[in-house]
């Protein structure tokens, strides 16, 4: 099967083609279309012309366009569930939850399309500003660039091209190279449902090359990445003027204090499934656990009970939750970073060990602050548990990191747990759940080394509008 690019509201061949495997069983899934730097040009040439026409679309016909782009996709979830699962090697349970978020987050997008609106301003409260009344509105900002992630090919995507499209913009997307298909399908959705042909665009192939042609052409108005801080500054230190917003790495912590014992079970489940959900290739994934040293023991012996317990396998049986990586890069690294923490002293005790391309879900404890597994992100099935004497402890250990994303607390102290809200150098902090929990429509993103700007809906399609204000003199 061969796979091509999307412009112009159709799908066409390239010149070249990459081969796209299977992560799990090395299948040969198609020949994906090797863009150039040209067809990055045309691309963007043609969503920079199909911008009068996204531009001219009222508010309800913007929102009707997504909203029935969420019907079309609804009706085809088992088959975008199966493109996921391939391509993405992501566990079909879960694939089919990514394809459902999609679904919400095209509707929320619908919804903020009604909803975008401006503020009257009293220019009277000034001097001199008497007989005069202003507003503000929102205008979109034109060709948005795109640059999506291979672990939620389809959601991640929308949550880029859903606050585009709302807000009246174009839209140009760089897929990951493993996972053009969602992009691909996606594309054909919104097609069908009415967007102006060349609104959005899909242009497989090498990163580096097309995204250095999206960053730098000045018809491309706001880069959305989604990918590592290295990649993300690099891209803040190129865009100059244009307007960016970057989601980057975490490495997400969770603290247990000692009002928990009995709540012990539920929050151990909770946990390991933040830990292990599609093979803790997730940027929210629940990395690193600290617990009351009087909870410890506890806590530990019934979380490597319950990772026992987590099926390793193919991603296309149901009761799977972990398989293999998303390339053997990524499982040799992983690897190297457990031998690594066992030379520093740390202790291994579960997993640790490779599967097919995959690695075993993994716990360790008495991890130093100074290893990789700990101080960096590790997108792998591996998560520490480690002791700390009080939520003081606790704080200083989860902001010792470059990351700050998100961060989770279980207490059934409200002072205490507000207090280390404040506290903690994250994005979001979630009490009482793990950090791992996100909804479509939640203002998301990072400090230090884990982002810029913010995702969710309605905050996206703030940062994908220019504010205009407009004032009138009926004084005169």
């Amino acid at each position: 099967m061969k796979r091509g690019l999307f412009v112009d509201g159709a799908e066409r061949q390239a010149g070249k083609t990459y081969p796209l495997y299977h992560p799990h069983t090395d299948e040969k899934l198609a020949d994906i279309a090797e863009s150039s730097k040209r067809d990055m040009e045309e691309a963007i040439s043609s969503a920079e012309k199909a911008f009068k026409n996204m531009k001219a679309l009222t508010s309800r016909e913007r929102a009707d366009i997504l909203f029935q782009s969420a019907t079309l996709l609804d009706k085809r979830k088992q088959e975008a569930a199966d493109i996921i699962s391939k391509e993405a090697c992501k566990p079909m349970k879960a694939a089919r939850n990514e394809v459902n978020r999609t679904v919400q987050t095209l509707r929320f997008s619908a919804e903020e399309a009604k909803r975008l609106n401006g503020e009257y301003l009293s220019l009277d409260a000034a001097e001199g500003g008497e007989g005069r009344d202003a507003f503000t509105i929102h205008e979109p900002l034109g060709v948005i660039g795109a640059i999506t992630p291979f672990n939620f090919p389809l959601n991640l995507t929308t949550h880029k091209v859903g606050p585009a499209v709302a807000a009246g913009n174009t839209v140009v997307i760089k897929p990951a190279e493993q996972t053009p298909l969602s992009s691909l399908l996606l594309a054909d959705i919104f097609t069908q449902a009415g967007l102006p042909a060349g609104a959005i665009a899909v242009i497989p192939g090498d990163g580096p090359a097309l995204g250095e042609v999206m960053i730098n052409d000045e018809r491309v108005k706001k880069i959305s990445f989604t990918g590592s801080p290295e990649v993300g500054r690099l891209i803040k230190s190129q865009a100059g003027l244009k307007r960016v917003t970057l989601e980057l790495g975490s490495n997400a912590a969770m603290y247990v204090d000692q009002s928990c014992a009995n709540e012990l079970e539920n929050i151990v489940d909770k946990a390991v499934a933040g830990a292990f959900m599609y093979n803790g290739q997730v940027c929210l994934s629940t990395q690193r656990i600290y617990v009351h040293e009087e909870l410890f023991d506890l806590f530990k012996q019934s979380f490597v009970e319950k990772t026992k317990n987590v099926k390793f396998g193919d991603p296309s049986e149901e009761d799977t939750m972990v398989s293999s990586l998303i390339n053997k890069k990524s499982q040799q690294r992983v690897l190297d970073w457990i031998d690594e923490a066992k030379k520093g002293g740390a202790n291994v005790l579960t997993g640790g060990q490779s599967n097919r391309n995959g690695v075993l879900p993994t716990v360790l404890t008495n991890v130093d602050r100074r290893e990789k597994i700990s101080c960096n992100e590790v997108f792998g099935p591996v998560v520490l548990i480690n002791k700390v004497n009080d939520a003081n402890d606790a704080i200083d250990n989860i902001n010792d990191s470059r990351f700050g994303l998100n961060a989770g607390i279980f207490s059934n102290n409200l002072q205490q747990a507000m207090k280390m809200a404040h506290q903690l150098e994250v994005g979001q902090v979630l009490i009482n759940d793990v950090p791992t929990l996100r909804f479509d429509h939640m203002p998301y993103g990072g400090v230090k080394d884990s982002g810029y700007g913010r995702e969710g809906v309605k905050y996206a399609i703030d940062e994908m509008t220019e504010l205009k204000m407009i004032s009138i003199n009926y004084g005169r």
